[in-house]
């Protein structure tokens, strides 16, 4: 094609000067008269036909437009609880799946799968109703197929604070979405303890880490608790070559992807992946910006992110207000310029926090962790302000109050002895106290009362 091309080329040239000035015309016709030439030029067919006899033309789609892969009927879309009944009724025994001796492997493809599922968000059902309609998922949220042995054991990590609506739906949506899979998969929400910034990459490095003392999980799924996937062809496994980005299309940004780094919502990575680009980074408190900061990680990691089709990877959002403690990071620029000097000591070798509880529960394991606050957010808001001469404004007042550094006289509930010893009632003796200057922080049967020391009642 090249060849024809140059030849077209100089026979053309004999006869017009359309395109180029006569000179340069005359220098071209000399180039493309000279051996080298023409035989740089076969060279470069050749390598061109063999690019794309092997698998070049897909690298080309990818790079110059996404891959919109099968077609499906979104306008009719099944339930998402749809052939459960032809799953083998025999539940699997308590304590994960772990696998059974002697049972084939199951399919590549389940033949289960029906493509794309119907997704609503009202009613929200409760925690019993899912239970009911799950009978087969053992507690801690963990399910493997009774029939056959799975191709592939999943984490689902879920990063969550104050969104139980949200969190009942994805539950109520995926249980029987990853059944129809014939996955081995467990469910884990790691909820962030306390009122601080939310921090989702922080809370994903947590899961992981607490994931991985259950299990050698072959894939662990990062989800975020307000994605419903939309077409159980979208399969819930790791691809050995690199980083998985799952949510590809999801409505909120019309059902395509908003730009080529986007790495949000859904990702899937292998352990060994993810510990190659040293998790995700602790520093991103609020919205915005972990995303990017993840998708640099993987370039500088060496790896490469792949994506199913665009008409597989559709995900549906619930509608929701912005989330209080979880506002834009007013940092995130900050950090990511420092990404590639940063991301080496940033993310599961430098991780610390303190896990406050960790339950099975029927559906998932939930995971309660302090990860701390973040060390540039604002101080604490100051406290309400009360009428003036109220009880509560002088209460305020007192408590604002610091007495010189004295011994603290500290007394134990009524119904255990005293430090001080007295014939006085409780009432009497906080109306002595107070006469006396004392400062009540707490009006109960228990009282710390500062600034004290010495007083004889």
């Amino acid at each position: 094609m090249i060849s024809l091309l140059a030849c077209s080329f100089l026979a053309y040239s004999q006869n017009s000067s359309f395109f180029f000035p006569r000179p340069h015309l005359r220098m071209l016709r000399r180039l493309l008269e000279r051996p080298c030439t023409l035989a740089l030029l076969v060279g470069s067919q050749l390598a061109v036909m063999m690019y794309l006899s092997l698998g070049g033309f897909r690298s080309l789609s990818a790079l110059f437009g996404r891959d919109q892969g099968p077609t499906f009927d979104y306008s009719h879309p099944r339930d998402v609880y749809s052939n459960l009944s032809h799953l083998p009724g025999a539940p699997v025994a308590p304590g994960g799946p772990s696998a059974p001796q002697g049972l084939p492997y199951c399919p590549e493809r389940s033949p289960l799968l029906v493509g794309p599922v119907s997704v609503s968000f009202s009613p929200v059902p409760s925690i019993a109703e899912i239970v009911e309609r799950n009978p087969r998922v053992e507690p801690g949220g963990r399910y493997r197929p009774a029939g056959c042995e799975p191709r592939s054991r999943t984490a689902i990590i879920v990063p969550h604070r104050a969104r139980e609506h949200h969190l009942r739906l994805l539950l109520y949506h995926l249980h029987p979405f990853l059944q129809r899979q014939q996955l081995a998969y467990g469910i884990y929400v790691i909820h962030q303890a306390g009122n601080g910034t939310f921090n989702r990459a922080k809370l994903l490095n947590v899961g992981v880490r607490e994931a991985l003392r259950d299990e050698e999980w072959d894939c662990l799924f990062l989800h975020d608790v307000d994605l419903l996937p939309e077409n159980d062809h979208n399969l819930y496994v790791c691809d050995p070559r690199g980083p998985r980005h799952v949510a590809v299309a999801m409505n909120k940004f019309g059902y395509s992807l908003p730009y080529p780094q986007y790495f949000g919502g859904v990702s899937a990575l292998t352990p060994d992946q993810y510990l190659k680009m040293n998790g995700f980074p602790n520093e991103y408190w609020g919205w915005g910006g972990e995303d990017d900061d993840i998708a640099t990680r993987v370039r500088l990691a060496g790896m490469k992110i792949s994506r199913p089709p665009t008409s597989v990877g559709h995900y549906k959002m619930v509608k929701h207000r912005g989330d209080k403690g979880n506002e834009e990071n007013p940092h995130r620029f900050d950090l990511l310029v420092r990404t590639q000097n940063s991301w080496t000591q940033d993310g599961m070798n430098s991780l610390t926090y303190r896990l406050l509880a960790r339950e099975l529960g029927p559906l998932y394991t939930n995971v309660t962790a302090d990860i701390g606050t973040d060390p540039r957010g604002p101080r604490a808001p100051p406290g309400p302000r009360y009428p003036p001469g109220s009880s509560q404004a002088f209460r305020q007042e007192m408590l604002q109050r610091r007495p010189p550094a004295r011994p603290a006289l500290c007394l134990l509930p009524t119904t255990q002895p005293a430090v001080v010893h007295t014939d006085s009632s409780l009432p009497t003796l906080i109306m002595k106290l107070n006469q006396k200057g004392c400062i009540l922080p707490t009006l109960s049967s228990s009282l710390l009362l500062e600034g004290c020391g010495g007083i004889e009642l």
